[in-house]
């Protein structure tokens, strides 16, 4: 296992600050950065505006890569899925999803999940260890590679294997290097992070970095939300959404997107519809509408397009702004509740042609 220190553990003013303690010119920082993010050149021997003595010093003393495509696969929708391995063997999953006028990468946090959230199947794998920064930001690398240059990623969601906010100080500065305009240079707007309602870790990640954040609802009771979301019995609905309420900066252009997946005879009733939009006053929200997508793992299932439209229908009445998240990758099991580390299916093997007459 490499022992070097990876230069993507970085955001760049502290990168700045490393390099210049072990006496380079902070400048430098600024070229290594354009060549890993904006260009996509991790071998140090190829940035070629850096002196050959610096190429070399950079090799022996840094690594620039923390994870390897291990296994691909290409949904019927264009939907490409990777598993991705880092250096000590643990893998972790990374979703790409091409739209019209967008390319969204969906990134994990963790290995597994801790939190035991009962729709989801990456609650199967159980709880691992937090990813480090630069196995987060190699997650948007490698998978730009996957694209290819005429599908740039524009959009980056932080809605993987995992909860971010269990590993907030690595998902900001995995955050500030994607909004950084030396970097990356995404739009803050076009970069999500996403909680299941880790309350105290929400305030410091947007003070940090200003970017989208997303709130797994789910739920219009605690009761049910229990059962569905474990955390919730620490930090019950009045207190998550009592704190984001108090968000600062929040606004009907910056709203907090909440996620609510839509289970049968769970929680899609007429008076979960009636109860939603009371819960989420005061606060700027727009709503995704997720029909549950089913996996082995789960003891729910999607409601019928009927049901699904007629809760629409109700939050729209009653003021909120929502939208149905069409599911996306659901053969390869990348779609929103699926990543779980599955093996793809073994190709059939066509049958043998009977052998000629003698």
């Amino acid at each position: 296992m490499d022992a070097r220190r990876n230069l993507k553990d970085y955001a760049l003013p502290a990168l700045r600050e490393r390099l210049a303690a072990e006496g380079l010119a902070a400048y430098r920082a600024d070229q290594i950065a354009q060549w890993m993010y904006g260009r996509g050149v991790d071998d140090p021997e190829r940035m070629t505006n850096l002196a050959l003595d610096l190429r070399a010093r950079l090799g022996a003393s840094w690594s620039t890569r923390a994870l390897e495509v291990e296994t691909r696969q290409v949904s019927r929708d264009g939907t490409r899925k990777a598993v991705l391995r880092a250096a000590d063997g643990a893998r972790v999953e990374s979703v790409l999803i091409p739209e019209e006028g967008r390319n969204t990468l969906c990134v994990s946090t963790q290995v597994g999940c801790a939190m035991a959230c009962s729709f989801c199947a990456t609650a199967s794998l159980g709880g691992g260890r937090n990813l480090s920064t630069a196995e987060i930001v190699d997650q948007v690398c490698r998978m730009r590679e996957e694209a290819g240059p005429e599908r740039p990623i524009t959009n980056v969601v932080f809605m993987g294997m995992g909860e971010p906010l269990l590993n907030r100080e690595a998902v900001t500065r995995a955050a500030q290097i994607l909004v950084d305009p030396v970097c990356f240079a995404l739009s803050p707007r076009r970069v999500t992070v996403s909680t299941v309602g880790v309350v105290p870790q929400i305030g410091p990640l947007l003070r940090a970095v200003p970017v989208n954040l997303a709130v797994s609802l789910h739920a219009t009771t605690d009761a049910v939300r229990n059962r569905l979301v474990p955390l919730n019995r620490r930090y019950p609905l009045a207190v998550l959404l009592g704190a984001l309420r108090g968000l600062e900066g929040l606004s009907p252009r910056r709203p907090v997107f909440f996620e609510y997946t839509l289970m049968a005879g769970v929680n899609d009733s007429a008076e979960d519809a009636r109860r939603l939009p009371v819960l989420l006053s005061g606060i700027p929200s727009k709503v995704n509408l997720i029909p549950m997508n089913p996996h082995p793992d789960a003891p729910f299932r999607p409601p019928e397009p009927a049901v699904v439209e007629a809760f629409q229908d109700a939050l729209a009445r009653r003021g909120l702004r929502v939208t149905v998240r069409r599911s996306r990758g659901e053969d390869i099991d990348a779609a929103c509740g699926q990543l779980a580390l599955r093996p793809p299916p073994a190709p059939i093997k066509p049958a043998a042609l009977p052998a000629d007459p003698e």
